[in-house]
């Protein structure tokens, strides 16, 4: 596979296949979705394997043809389309028979019953790929590569144009898939070793190799939605409290932090930098698990999974980066993080990266500290806002409450009412606050809780936009 992403990178770039015809390139989201592949139909359903297979239709948003391959036995064979395969909304299917190709695939496993071969991950779009675990729905989304995101000049976005799937044993754990990523920048080889459970894991082995110089690299990037929560709802007249399918970004750092930055859906695109060497992990989480803090039947927020990054071995110095993007619908994606090396990533040189993604309820991190679990926000006259921050952690439990001190800086801003007390309700802490934002653009504030200066919490930080 590195030879093949090698001996790409050395011929010039040339765009996905997007011919299709005219009936399948002008589909709506309802037609795409009204065409379903037969699930009796799956790649390895007659040998009862552990793992089994079914593909995306091109259409819609998914034009590009993707070549898929099957390894068994030391040998690679094609997987052929075949229209008999799909089946077709009312008024489509009008047009020639040909080999049209796949837009993506999904995995199927038993999750939940044993008897049952629920969806496990999909890869379908661009570089994109989602996955979940046991008793969860699909939320946010994983991607192989971005380049120059957030730059002025536009983002590049690189492409899967083909993958091998290794036929899985008969008692296999675990299935492995290999992709080839092009772009006009760069191309690039990946294994992803797929281990489903309580927290679905996969083992990322990737290696990238530039057209040209990379300044603006992304790798381990995610994709996720915050419409509001109980920090931002302010431009939202809905039933629900919140909906998200993340609700905030956690950084174990290199120095050793624990951080904790609850998400926005800013008036203006917010660009965070947090710059670090060797980072421990980060992730975004969606932590409130309470369908009440939701209370949408059909999304089930709640149920949606948090995706954390851990990297394998020495990943130098960079910066973990998150975008937040305006947006006045949910159905848009407006969230991203993502590591980016400090130093560019040269052209015509081999670039090793090793990773796991863990797709679960939780971060795999133990929490030493105590961890926040909600940030409040409300108005407190035309001048200021009151913060209250809820904490949940054994760290917490048993400690006398006048040993606790909150901690609570604020750039260019005057924080004032300070209050750290025991929540009865939650079995928690709370601490709480005020800081002054008459005139200001943006504060950043910082806070954790301290016990003879000691951290015990992790710490939140926050950027507050008018």
């Amino acid at each position: 596979m590195r030879e093949l992403a090698r001996a790409l990178a050395t011929k010039p770039f040339v765009a996905p296949d997007e011919k299709l015809p005219d009936a399948l390139k002008n589909l709506d989201y309802d037609q795409y979705r009204s065409i379903r592949f037969a699930p009796e139909k799956a790649l390895w359903r007659d040998e009862k394997l552990p793992f089994e297979v079914q593909f995306f239709h091109r259409g819609f948003f998914y034009k590009n043809r993707v070549d898929i391959f099957q390894v068994a036995n030391r040998s690679v064979t094609p997987v052929s389309y075949r229209r008999a395969d799909f089946s077709f909304g009312e008024g489509l299917g009008q047009w020639p028979d040909a080999d049209l190709g796949f837009a993506g695939f999904r995995i199927h496993t038993p999750i939940n019953k044993p008897d049952y071969y629920d969806e496990l991950c999909v890869f379908l779009g661009a570089s994109y790929f989602r996955a979940v675990a046991k008793g969860q729905t699909y939320g946010l989304s994983a991607r192989g590569l971005a380049i120059d995101t957030g730059e002025s000049k536009g983002e590049e976005f690189p492409v899967f144009k083909a993958f091998w799937l290794e036929k899985p044993a008969q008692n296999a754990s675990s299935m492995v898939v290999h992709a080839l990523l092009d772009s006009k920048s760069a191309a690039a080889s990946y294994r992803f070793t797929i281990r489903p459970g309580q927290t679905t894991v996969f083992d990322v082995e990737m290696a990238l190799y530039p057209r040209v110089d990379v300044a603006h690299a992304g790798l381990a990037p995610m994709t996720s939605m915050f419409f509001f929560g109980p920090n931002d709802r302010k431009d939202f007249d809905d039933f629900r409290p919140s909906v998200h399918d993340s609700d905030g970004l956690s950084i174990f750092n290199g120095r050793g932090e624990q951080l904790w930055r609850p998400l926005n859906n800013p008036h203006d695109l917010q660009v965070s930098s947090f710059g670090d060497v060797n980072p421990g992990g980060f992730g975004l989480m969606q932590r409130e698990r309470n369908y009440l803090a939701y209370q949408d039947l059909e999304s089930s927020f709640e149920t949606r999974p948090s995706l954390w990054f851990e990297p394998i071995g020495d990943w130098g110095e960079g910066a973990v980066k998150l975008f937040e993007i305006p947006t006045k619908e949910e159905v848009h994606d407006n969230i991203a993080a993502l590591w980016q090396p400090k130093q560019p990533l040269t052209a015509k040189s081999e670039h090793i990266f090793t990773y796991r993604l863990h797709w679960g309820p939780d971060a795999p991190k133990a929490d030493a500290l105590a961890r926040f679990t909600r940030t409040g926000i409300g108005s407190r006259g035309d001048d200021s806002k009151l913060f209250v921050l809820e904490l949940m952690g054994d760290r917490l439990k048993g400690i006398d409450p006048k040993a606790i001190k909150g901690m609570v800086t604020a750039e260019k801003a005057e924080i004032s009412n300070i209050v750290t007390q025991p929540n009865p309700v939650t079995g928690g802490w709370r601490l709480s606050f005020q800081c002054a934002v008459k005139g200001q653009a943006s504060i950043e504030l910082r806070a954790f809780l301290a016990q003879n200066d000691a951290p015990v919490s992790e710490v939140w930080i926050y950027r507050w936009t008018p």
